[in-house]
């Protein structure tokens, strides 16, 4: 396969990918701040650490679910939902800042993401199966669907 083929396979993937390590800097340059500041909020340390650990924890699953969703069905919406997803986590880093309560919606719309990124996923590979094992590809009717329903991860 030819390398510019690979690369325009994957490359809305390579970008949300990039824009997500920029996130994490950003995320560690707020840990860093507060931790070196001399008149430290012990309290506001803890939110600002506690936020960067649970978003580092989440960190991994994104990754994982939207390059597979974006490598087994279709990459334009995989990244979609990884744009929304980083916002979504921006939000809920930001409402961790504040209090705890605030940081709910972002936490839950974010679980929504990784959902339908992992439905992408299973449905890719169902579809793989399909092709592979009875010579059925649904692929550009998935791809159909999955396009026009990422618009609905817009809806709070």
């Amino acid at each position: 396969m030819d390398s510019t083929k690979v690369v325009e396979n994957i490359y809305l993937l390579v970008i949300v990918t990039l824009i997500s390590v920029l996130q994490n800097a950003f995320f560690a340059q707020k840990v860093e701040r507060g931790c070196k500041s001399a008149n430290t909020d012990t309290a506001g340390f803890e939110r600002v650490s506690c936020a960067n650990r649970n978003c580092m924890d989440a960190y991994p699953t994104f990754l994982a679910v939207m390059w597979c969703a974006g490598l087994c069905l279709n990459q334009a919406p995989a990244a979609f939902a990884g744009i929304i997803y980083l916002l979504v986590r921006q939000k809920y880093f930001i409402g961790y800042l504040g209090q705890t309560s605030q940081s709910t919606p972002g936490y839950l719309f974010g679980k929504r993401i990784i959902s339908f990124l992992f439905l992408m996923c299973v449905v890719g590979i169902f579809n793989y199966l399909l092709a592979y094992y009875y010579s059925e590809d649904y692929k550009e009717y998935v791809q159909i669907i999955t396009k026009a329903s990422s618009a609905l991860l817009l809806i709070p």
